[in-house]
């Protein structure tokens, strides 16, 4: 890779990519996909595709103003695919969950009770769900704190009103607040807030205020992304050119951040020591069963879900076509990995970790060093890469250039799907 490409190529969240997803063409049986996995520690993701407002930033699979009849419809999906799922996968038991969207927290508290119900989970487990200010109302956190979540994630992006209104997110500080407290006050969970570097009229000054402001929550974590603009977006007709803008921010960022006491994780997330919530997917154990139309599912030699779409046209009529269907007893749209492709996650899941790859854990899996299975020569030559007997890992700067690096070692055969992909 070269580090000329600039440092915001894209977030590797997740390999690959869901852009990289076709329909499958057997349409195998979950019967089959499941068949021979280990099922005994599985992490569940449950997916609600509904928001109160979409921020111009979002490029999430999720739809705005969703009628009461929808929601319901959904959810009755949704059992439904849990019912077929239970039945695939006789054996499964599940180690952690997290609740994404959209925002789950749209749901009323009655729908949340029934989100929890169809979802069975055995008591003790750790659990994460997202939530945003306008919807963290104490009613719901209530039926959160009676069902045993054990982390709680807010967007608040910016405690400077201006600044929500540039990133196209019209919220009021007093409303954050108000959300911040109720979290505090109603639940044990531990809290993450999600922050935003790069918006329209930020500097230090008021990038360094929204930290404190975040920081005097004392949440367990912190997330600090920075801002994209995406296709087909709010944002999205907005193109420019800020780099240096964003890395400066996220330096200061950072280095707040550990002064103020905390670990780093990855490029993004900021932790507590001591405090994690054990609701993280770790993707070296694979085995990650998703219900909702945007959740995946991972088995070691297929990545499944639904169709994706961002545009407001197309994610609708996804999840017309999901609450209108009555067997989820196969996988429609997905990706095979071969060894190669199962090398190369575990690289980029790994490495993009602060505590990067274990040499001897990559040995066991697949028979090979990964310094002799993948050329990171462009890395080390930047200075984004250390390595010694047993760990090799991004340096600080190389951290900082995460999303450079993550999209610059996926595959060629990733990268031409992703390139053909119908952005809709």
């Amino acid at each position: 890779m070269s580090p000329a490409a600039g440092p915001y190529q894209g977030y590797v969240y997740a390999y690959p990519h869901k852009t990289a997803y076709r329909p499958l063409e057997d349409r195998p049986a979950l019967t089959d996909v499941w068949a021979g996995e280990r099922t005994d520690a599985l992490f569940l993701y449950l997916h609600i595709p509904f928001c109160e407002m979409r921020c111009g930033f979002c490029n999430l699979f999720t739809r705005t103003g969703a009628p009461e009849e929808l929601v319901t419809a959904y959810l009755g999906a949704l059992a439904r695919q849990a019912a077929d799922a239970r039945a695939a996968v006789p054996g499964a038991r599940f180690a952690a969950a997290a609740i994404g969207g959209g925002t789950p927290t749209y749901l009323s508290p009655g729908e949340l009770e029934r989100l929890f119900d169809l979802a069975d989970l055995p008591p003790g487990i750790p659990i994460g769900i997202e939530t945003s200010p306008a919807t963290a109302t104490p009613g719901r956190l209530a039926v959160l704190r009676e069902r045993g979540v054990s982390r709680i994630s807010i967007g608040v992006q910016s405690f400077i009103d201006a600044e929500a209104r540039a990133a196209v997110r019209p919220q009021r500080r007093a409303e954050v607040e108000a959300a911040l407290a109720a979290i505090r006050d109603t639940t044990a969970a531990a809290l993450n807030i999600d922050l935003i570097y790069g918006i329209d009229g930020q500097d230090a000054a008021s990038w360094r205020y929204s930290l404190d402001a975040a920081l005097a929550w004392q949440p367990e974590e912190l997330y600090l992304y920075p801002l994209y603009v995406r296709p087909l977006t709010g944002l999205g007709r907005r193109p420019r050119d800020w780099d240096d803008q964003r890395l400066t921010l996220y330096r200061q960022g950072r280095d707040h951040l550990l002064a103020a006491g905390y670990e780093q994780v990855s490029m993004r997330m900021f932790r507590l020591p001591g405090t994690g919530s054990g609701t993280e997917y770790d993707c070296q154990r694979d085995g990650m069963l998703g219900l909702g139309c945007g959740a995946r599912s991972y088995t070691r030699d297929l990545h499944y879900s639904f169709e994706y779409a961002v545009g407001v046209r197309h994610v609708r009529s996804i999840i017309d076509e999901y609450v209108a269907t009555g067997d989820f007893t196969r996988a429609n749209v997905g990706f095979r990995l071969d060894d190669g492709e199962r090398r190369r996650r575990h690289l980029l899941q790994s490495l993009l970790q602060a505590e990067g790859l274990d040499r001897a854990l990559y040995k066991e899996s697949f028979g090979a060093d990964v310094l002799d299975d993948f050329d990171l020569y462009g890395v080390a030559a930047a200075g984004w890469l250390e390595d010694d007997a047993s760990t090799v890992r991004l340096t600080p700067e190389g951290l900082a250039h995460s999303d450079a690096v993550g999209p610059a070692l996926f595959s060629g055969r990733v990268r031409e799907l992703m390139d053909a992909y119908d952005h809709r």
